[in-house]
Formats: structure tokens, sequence, C-alpha cells
């Protein structure tokens, strides 16, 4: 990892909102509708973080999904997934499930703990408009499965999307390119990462607090800073005078229409109006 490249700069800070969502779950939603244009091809980033099982427990019963993928992250807890295709999966501590909706499922999300912190990140990723109607398809990563890296400076990062030095992550996928890196820096450090070329990039920070760019720009807990898309930068400069841990995400743009309604991303209206009507009528 080279500390003598050009570093991005932050563009934006953003604090989440408060929401809730399934069946009364408590979230901080960072990355919302209005910044899906500019963070292009993500369209949604939630955090859930709580040892209250009164904000949890009744978890995300079943609601579909079509267009989009899901990539849910767990830190902390277990969360039972269910779907109308059939499959069954249990998302444990350090695990993640990418799952494609495609052309449409049901499924269900739902704690296994009664009680104990819940805590993990669920981000959205379009798909392009040839692949909105494929068969639905996931992948369950136990957390032994997803590769880790110690850099030179002392860190270390879990590898989920993307690579790395060459070093692959549990997950590659096509047209978007994603990376997703959780980051883990130890006190003092100095590091360098590296970011794809016209790739839209953000960190979020969801432990301690660093600075991040040439200029240093501090970035708190649960804040989200948007990286500047400069051509002649190569990755972004993070450092950080006590421990912190961030993720990093970054996707090749689709330049692509964007027409959302609640749990259906697809390129036009009519498409939304066939989305609903498929569920309505049992095609899913």
């Amino acid at each position: 990892m080279s500390t003598h490249n050009i570093s991005r700069e932050v563009e934006r800070l953003v604090n989440g909102m408060e929401v809730s969502d399934g069946a009364g779950v408590r979230l901080l939603r960072v990355l919302t509708h209005d910044l899906q244009r500019r963070l292009d091809p993500f369209l949604m980033l939630d955090e859930f973080r709580s040892d209250n099982p009164d904000d949890y427990i009744a978890g995300f019963p079943d609601h579909p999904h079509r267009g989009f993928e899901t990539v849910t992250y767990m830190l902390d807890g277990r969360m039972r997934h269910r779907d109308s295709t059939g499959q069954e999966g249990l998302l444990g501590p350090g695990g993640v499930q990418w799952m494609t909706a495609g052309r449409g499922l049901i499924h269900s999300e739902l704690p296994e703990q009664e009680d104990g912190l819940m805590h993990g990140f669920q981000l959205w990723v379009n798909l392009p408009a040839k692949n909105k109607m494929i068969d639905p398809w996931y992948r369950d990563i136990p957390a032994a499965e997803i590769p880790e890296l110690d850099s030179a400076q002392g860190s270390r990062l879990r590898l989920i999307a993307g690579s790395v030095d060459k070093q692959p992550a549990a997950i590659q996928r096509p047209d978007t390119e994603p990376l997703y890196l959780d980051v883990h820096l130890a006190a003092g450090q100095d590091e360098f990462l590296a970011i794809p070329a016209g790739h839209n990039a953000f960190i979020y920070v969801y432990q301690g607090e660093l600075e991040a760019g040439s200029h240093g720009q501090p970035v708190k807990q649960r804040q989200m800073a948007i990286l500047a898309n400069d051509a002649a930068a190569g990755g972004i400069r993070i450092t950080s005078a006590a421990p912190a841990r961030f993720l990093l995400v970054a996707g090749k743009p689709l330049n692509e229409p964007i027409a959302q309604w609640g749990p259906f991303v697809m390129n036009t209206r009519a498409e939304l109006e066939a989305a609903a009507d498929d569920f309505r009528n049992g095609r899913f």
C-alpha cells in the first residue's frame, strides 16, 4: 500500500437520519434517497446498532425486492434469512450475505437472539438495466471466509468485495465492480487505501474518529464522508490518533435512470408499475 499517491479529499460530511423500518427496527439511515445520483451505484446504507431488544427483536418480516442487490454485514448478533425461493441461512458475527434480488423475491430477516448487542449494516447496490430481471441469487459468507489483510502500517482490512493489492475479496461483482472494506485502524496510523479511478466512494466511521484526505478533514463516529472524484487521485489517505474502525465503499457508476418505489428499483415508472403488479399477483 503506497503512501505516496495523491489522495482524494472529503467533498461532504453526512450525518445519518434515525428511522424505523421493518416491524419497528430502529436504524440510522446514512445513505439516503437524495444521495443516490451522487453515489451511484449505491442506493442506501443503514446501520443498525442496539443492545435493547425492543429496538430490533421484531426484525424484518416478509417483504419484496426487485432490481438491485442487498449486502448485509453483521458485526454482532445473528439474523435468520428465509425467502420465496426456499433458501434459508443464518448470518452470524462477522458474516456477510450478498443477495441479488433480480426479477424479484420475498424474504424475511429475523433476529435469532433475544438479548445482547445487534450491530451491522445493510448496503443496497443497484443493478444495470440489463440485469434487473435476472434470477434471484444469494450467498452467505461466514466470517472465516472473508479474507483479512494486515497493512505495512499496522491496520487490519477485512475484504468483503473487490480487491486490495491484488488480494481478492470474498465477492467480485460485474458492472458496478464494488470495493467494500472494513478497516480497523490502530492508534497513530497513516494509511493510504487505493480506490479505482472513476468509482464513486465514501467512508463511514462506526467506531472512534479519524482524519481523511491530505487536508486532514475530521470525520467523527457515525459520520459518512463522501470522497471527491479527482481523476489524479489514486485513493484516500486516512490518519487516526486513536484506534478507529470504518467502512470504505466504492463502485463504478451505472449512469442510468433510477426509478424507485420502496423495495423496487428500476429504470422507469412503467417498470415500477409492472413490479408492483407482479408482486400483488403472486408472480415473485
